[in-house]
Parts: structure tokens; sequence; C-alpha cells
């Protein structure tokens, strides 16, 4: 669970990767916003990773702002923040999650399969007006049912 302390190490977290072109960039607001959906990752009080479970419908919700600082990938970061939004959204008696990634094999190992966008929900695609690669997206889209 995050808390608005973490605010500004989840700005900075996402907004690195959003620099690189590999996540949409966030604003203090948003994420203040938005604080319940997000899971932190924590070493020594430092957040190193963070999962947000954005619900689209009673059904549904997307895994979406996994990041996992540089240094900490390959320490399983990212699969423990996905297992722990899974869990959540199990609770919820979700019967899918589904995520949009550059990277489908790390998403494959978790029991995501890749779908055509056309399969997930037309709200999902309101963040994508605002990103820079709308009209020639390269993200692969993955489900997982629950």
């Amino acid at each position: 669970m995050a808390r608005m302390s973490d605010v500004r190490a989840l700005l900075d977290l996402i907004n690195g990767y959003a620099a690189e072109a590999i996540m949409l960039p966030r604003t203090e607001f948003e994420l203040a916003e938005n604080i319940r959906d997000f899971t932190v990752a924590a070493v020594g009080g430092d957040v190193v990773g963070c999962a947000a479970l954005h619900f689209y419908s009673p059904a549904t919700a997307e895994v979406r702002s996994l990041a996992v600082a540089p240094q900490w990938k390959g320490h399983h970061v990212g699969r423990l923040l996905v297992e722990s939004v899974e869990k959540e959204a199990r609770n919820y008696g979700l019967a899918s999650l589904f995520a949009f990634t550059y990277v489908p094999a790390f998403f494959s190992k978790l029991g995501f399969v890749e779908v055509e966008r056309g399969e997930l929900p037309l709200k999902a695609w309101k963040d994508c007006l605002r990103c820079p690669k709308f009209q020639c997206c390269d993200e692969i889209a993955m489900i997982k049912r629950l």
C-alpha cells in the first residue's frame, strides 16, 4: 500500500521511465489522486518499485505504472508487485487483469497471454490519447483470467 509520503518517490521512479518513452508520465496531482491504486516495494524505507491496480469495470482492472528502480531489476521486485496487485484483484472478485507492456515475456511468466487490443475495455484507451505513440503504439496488450 502506498502512502501520500511516497508520491515524490513514485513521481521520480515513473517519470524516469517516462523520460525514456517506456511509460506515460504522471503528475504529482495524478499520483496523489490515485494513491489508493498503488502498491510499493520498499527497502530500508526507500521506494524501489511500484505498481497500480486501476479498475475499469466490476470485472476487470489494469496493472499499470509497474516500475522498478534500475538497481533493483533482477531481484524479483516486479514479480512480487504484480503478484500483490493480482491478489488484491482477486480479493475484489475481479475476473481479469490486463496490462500494456514492452516486456511480454515478463508477464507471460506470470500467466498473462497476449490479446488483441480490441478485447480490452475501450475506457483503457483514454490514457492512450496522451501518449506520443498513440498513432503508432508498439505496446503489447496482455490479459490474465483470474
